[in-house]
């Protein structure tokens, strides 16, 4: 049996979801209510020690860690292959999960934070905010978290995650370029067959863009916007996109627009400074 832990608009777990809907697998499914800090249930804890999202347990085993679950899914079940039969296929692959894991995942959660749960936090109390901050284990993250409250976009957090966002943006165009110019020549990030290189980065795509955000990165890049289109058009895409209410994506996009030109402003500003320092 397969049980998921997720929670409600989990960018990590939507990696879960599409994988298990590719494979077309089944699976039971339990929320954890982050609001309600009950990922920090003792419960909980002894399954994922950090007290995150998503967890699998297959027959009893536990699999923290988005990107561990998707591939130990592809491995112990065969039909419906998401990974490259060779080793540097695979190679490939994980660049873009290490693209996800180090750069891209704090980058969306802080401009998420900023636009979003910023709002939820400030109609805590004090004392509930100190609560939650303190319940974080990790102290970087909560410098984070603390930062992103205080400062909102102009928190060199999300000034970093929006840097990242032009980086992987970059990334994708470059990928998708024919082989003859070093690309792999599309459809897909690893060229004719869709894997979990593109799983890793539909959610995060999808929550700039639910958030009223992606032109600022996408606007200029033809292939990018072409391999966007194709990942919405595929059947498993729902599974992102139909849990969500119409209020929830209203707000994202309400509350994604209300930072739009300072946003905006930040990715001009990196840009100069990077056309500056590499001329």
């Amino acid at each position: 049996m397969l049980l998921l832990y997720t929670a409600r608009n989990s960018i990590c777990t939507q990696k879960v979801f599409l994988t298990l809907d590719e494979k077309r697998m089944n699976y039971e499914m339990k929320v954890v209510n982050l609001f309600a800090n009950e990922q920090y249930d003792p419960d909980y804890l002894k399954i994922n020690p950090k007290g995150v999202v998503p967890t699998l347990v297959h027959d009893d085993k536990a699999i923290p860690e988005s990107t561990l679950i998707c591939e130990y899914l592809d491995e112990v079940f065969a039909d419906h292959p998401l990974r490259p039969t060779d080793a540097y296929g695979r190679t490939r692959m994980r660049l873009w999960s290490k693209l996800i894991d180090e750069a891209l995942f704090e980058a969306t959660r802080e401009i998420s934070f900023s636009a979003m749960f910023r709002h939820k936090l400030k109609d805590m109390t004090q004392e509930q905010r100190e609560i939650r901050f303190r319940n974080i284990g990790d102290p970087a993250r909560r410098a984070r978290y603390i930062s992103t409250f205080e400062h909102g976009v102009e928190s060199p957090y999300v000034y970093q995650g929006i840097a990242h966002f032009e980086k992987a943006f970059k990334q994708l165009e470059g990928a998708l370029m024919p082989a003859a110019q070093g690309g792999a020549g599309g459809p897909w990030l690893l060229g004719s067959e869709f894997s979990l290189a593109d799983i890793n980065m539909i959610p995060f795509v999808a929550r700039v863009e639910y958030l009223n955000l992606i032109d600022l990165w996408m606007r200029d890049r033809a292939r990018t916007q072409a391999w966007w289109r194709r990942c919405k058009e595929r059947e498993s895409f729902r599974v992102i996109d139909q849990p969500l209410t119409a209020e929830e994506k209203s707000l994202m996009w309400k509350h994604g627009s209300e930072i739009r030109d300072q946003v905006a402003a930040r990715l001009k500003e990196h840009l100069e400074t990077t056309n500056t320092e590499h001329p």
